[in-house]
């Protein structure tokens, strides 16, 4: 009798752990501000449902938010929350108005979250940040965040693609094409190199230069689509 009440608590575990890893992910949007806040706005996905992706996922989002959001490099974002990082940008604020009272300047954040791609294999999020705290003109910044969407592990760009080099020349030839006629805007237009932030959508896989990558800050963001018909032997994730 012991033996079957003893089997029947091992199967009721199992089915309970199995269910738990079947958890699909989920996303829903996350507004984050503090009580003292008057210069930072905060809007991203939040991840649910696979328990230890999810976490990894979130911290991965908030450790972007925290590295935006640092003014001073001094201070390591990794020793703050994202809250504390909200107030410090505020703290910073209010003594440069304390040092400098004639100034008319007024400091805002703004950071905002997408979900650009997901599937049973991956996720890719787009996190775009944009920083005015002085000077000519405020700082605009895109970066793509993607993940293995069952375990929750940040993939890098290498890990996208079963053929790295293939892929490499492909997008070399979209980006001759991107720039032939405006080339004297680029830095060096004749030396390819990718872009630090590769991310899908529906429709293929987008290569985004941030301002001064490739560009003088006049020159914008550079974006580049690839459709996925074109890709398909060289991705690792469909």
């Amino acid at each position: 009798m012991r033996f079957k009440f003893l089997a029947y608590i091992l199967i009721i575990s199992l089915f309970s752990q199995t269910c738990q890893e079947e958890k699909p992910l989920e996303f829903k949007e996350r507004n984050i501000t503090t009580e003292t806040n008057n210069i930072v706005e905060i809007n991203i996905p939040e991840a649910f449902g696979n328990e230890e992706a999810s976490r990894i996922i979130n911290n991965r989002i908030n450790q972007t938010i925290k590295s935006s959001l640092n003014s001073n490099t001094e201070t390591d974002p990794s020793s703050l929350t994202v809250s504390e990082a909200i107030d410090y940008l505020n703290n910073e604020y209010l003594r440069f108005k304390a040092d400098f009272p004639e100034s008319a300047m007024e400091w805002d954040a703004q950071i905002d979250g997408e979900v650009m791609y997901q599937s049973d294999e991956i996720v890719s999020i787009a996190i775009t940040s944009y920083m005015n705290t002085g000077g000519a003109h405020g700082s605009l910044n895109i970066s793509f965040l993607n993940f293995d969407a069952y375990t929750g592990k940040p993939l890098k760009n290498e890990e996208l693609f079963q053929d790295y080099l293939s892929f490499t020349e492909i997008a070399k030839d979209y980006y001759i094409e991107e720039i032939a006629d405006k080339k004297e805007l680029y830095f060096e237009p004749d030396n390819f190199k990718l872009p630090e932030n590769i991310g899908f959508n529906d429709e293929g896989v987008i290569l985004l230069y941030n301002t001064y990558e490739i560009a003088p800050y006049a020159s914008g963001i550079t974006e580049i689509n690839i459709p996925w018909e074109v890709l398909q032997s060289s991705l690792n994730f469909l």
